[in-house]
């Protein structure tokens, strides 16, 4: 399957650049994969969606200021940094930019001299391993070093941080948001619970893999970057007994779906687990856990058009991204949102 056919030409007006005031006045688009059907409504009335004892998994994972400014030590040059993954209290995979300044052995300033850091080696896909020198908690120093990593298509300042984090968000990690759940409010959630439907929470600490550009023609050649993920054995047995009872499990961003199909068996069954996924999903795999998917509108050729394009099928997800370009949904991660339902 080529890359060139999950193209699609976006106005550059429609990627939003700023989150609605109200986080459920989004826009809704919901799609029948069975049928291709295609419903408009708003965010706020997607209860109306669910049907009591459906299963909807949430990522709770919690974005940090992963994005560092500073300069190379004893030199005005600039640095960026972007945390990936921690590998220790120490050590961090990272993104750097330039990346031939971060060559082994090289030290950088953040914040003042409060936060430093000096490369270690290099890894796949250009990545480097930097060792912090702190004094204190090192998640205290980052939120006084740290900028919240906003992603390059949003151009504009954003002035209320937590705007950038979902209303559940609690175990910390992400270098980005799982957008889907921007749109949910505690009311929101509250009203899915009166209905009788289970939340279940699990988290995949959001990294670069998830964005990082399809560069091979061919799209089965692409290789994910691994991202660190959680289910507990609750979460697990919960969403365990409602596959078994056949009621619907709902993941809510292309995330949470992506860890309830990494951290299933070949059977479908879910087991408490902790580790690193590095799973591509794209059209032609077969779905062992989740039903149904929330998502927002994706970049073109990007492996999350390909992820729901295999959930909702191909040319249902292209018709429905035409109809939205029509009706001037916004785009991405402050934009609308789509519900694929069966």
């Amino acid at each position: 399957m080529r890359k060139s056919e999950f193209y699609y030409e976006l106005p550059q007006e429609l990627i939003a650049q700023h989150p609605l005031g109200k986080r459920d006045s989004s826009r809704l688009l919901v799609l029948d994969k069975n049928n291709g059907e295609i419903r408009h409504t708003l965010f706020s009335n997607i209860t109306g969606l669910f049907n009591k004892g459906d299963c909807l998994v949430l990522n709770e994972t919690k974005v940090i200021p992963a994005r560092l400014l500073g300069h190379v030590e004893n030199s005005t040059g600039k640095m960026e940094l972007l945390l990936l993954k921690r590998i220790n209290d120490t050590d961090w995979e990272v993104l750097t930019r330039p990346g031939k300044k971060a060559l082994p052995g090289k030290r950088f300033v953040f914040g003042n001299g409060i936060l430093k850091a000096q490369v270690l080696n290099v890894v796949d896909f250009g990545n480097r391993i930097v060792r912090f020198e702190y004094d204190g908690i090192f998640e205290e120093i980052l939120d006084k070093a740290g900028l919240v990593p906003l992603p390059p298509y949003i151009t504009e300042k954003l002035d209320d941080n937590s705007r950038y984090q979902t209303v559940y968000a609690k175990s910390s990690g992400s270098s980005a948001a799982p957008t889907a759940g921007l749109h949910f409010t505690d009311d929101l959630l509250k009203e899915l619970e009166r209905k009788g439907v289970e939340i279940v929470k699990v988290t995949l600490h959001v990294g670069i893999g998830t964005f990082r550009p399809v560069k091979t023609d061919n799209i089965e050649d692409h290789i994910m970057h691994t991202e660190h993920y959680e289910i507990s054995r609750e979460a697990a047995d919960l969403i365990n007994k409602a596959k078994h009872e056949g009621r619907k499990v709902i993941a809510c961003g292309t995330t949470s779906l992506r860890v309830l199909e990494g951290a299933s068996d070949d059977k479908g069954i879910l087991h408490e687990k902790k580790g690193e996924t590095d799973i591509f999903i794209y059209p032609g795999y077969k779905f062992k856990v989740a039903d149904r998917l929330i998502t927002n509108f994706h970049l073109p050729e990007s492996t999350l058009i390909m992820l729901v394009s295999a959930l909702a099928g191909k040319d249902n997800v292209f018709r429905a991204y035409t109809e939205a370009i029509k009706m001037r949904y916004r785009f991405f991660s402050f934009g609308d949102a789509m519900f694929i339902i069966d």
